[in-house]
């Protein structure tokens, strides 16, 4: 079996549907403060990466006596997530999954997804996690993806790293084929499944994929 990434993110506690969908037998990883939600979810991280100013005494001390620590120092270039990120990727997984509760920082939000995007990551095959209750996938291009939904799930792509061209998608309602996305448009946005299978491909950029399980469209009256 090859090996699983999980990265654990995020201020807020994990989801028990985000739990639930870490596979048997992952490495989990956890991102300074996060391992005390990994923890409390039920989750044993084989690493601590961070500079560690967020994480409880109590958790600090049980990494210390189970899992391997990189402490950074607090003057940093680069966030935390972002340091988990390119440690997960040292590790040449077949899969790397984000997972987080969430929190109420905004930017936060937008720095953790946006690191999927990271360069280093290009080389991982699949990539995707959840964020809260949103299911997330990211395609770098070229690249293709194919994930089961249930028809009605809204789903929603995004050129957050800058333009992505000849992105395609199908198994929705309003189809794209090899279309180009520039910036944060509204293009991709709130498509709906029709099938249970969805496929999207893109030729170059990055390209995130939101998948709102809990939300489907209806018709306006």
């Amino acid at each position: 079996m090859n090996d699983i990434v999980i990265v654990v993110t995020g201020a807020a506690p994990l989801p028990a549907h985000a739990v639930a969908a870490v596979p048997t037998g992952a490495i989990v990883l956890a991102a300074d403060g996060a391992l005390d939600h990994a923890l409390a979810a039920g989750l044993i991280p084989a690493g601590l990466v961070g500079d560690l100013d967020s994480v409880s005494a109590d958790g600090l001390a049980w990494a210390e006596a189970h899992a391997t620590i990189q402490r950074h120092p607090p003057d940093k270039n680069h966030t935390d997530t972002e340091l988990a990120l390119a440690t997960a990727a040292d590790l040449n997984p077949q899969r790397l999954m984000l997972i987080s509760g969430g929190g109420d920082r905004l930017d936060h939000t937008f720095a953790a997804i946006g690191a999927l995007g990271a360069s280093p990551l290009t080389s991982i095959p699949t990539i995707d996690g959840w964020w809260g209750d949103h299911r997330l996938a990211v395609v770098h291009g070229p690249g293709r993806t194919r994930f089961e939904v249930a028809p009605g799930t809204t789903i929603s792509l995004l050129a957050l790293h800058g333009p992505c061209t000849g992105v395609s998608i199908d198994g929705v309602r309003w189809p794209l084929d090899r279309a180009d996305l520039e910036p944060a448009v509204g293009l991709g946005v709130s498509n709906e499944a029709t099938n249970d299978a969805v496929g999207v491909s893109v030729l170059s950029g990055v390209l995130t994929i939101f998948i709102n399980p809990h939300h489907h469209l209806t018709e306006a009256t």
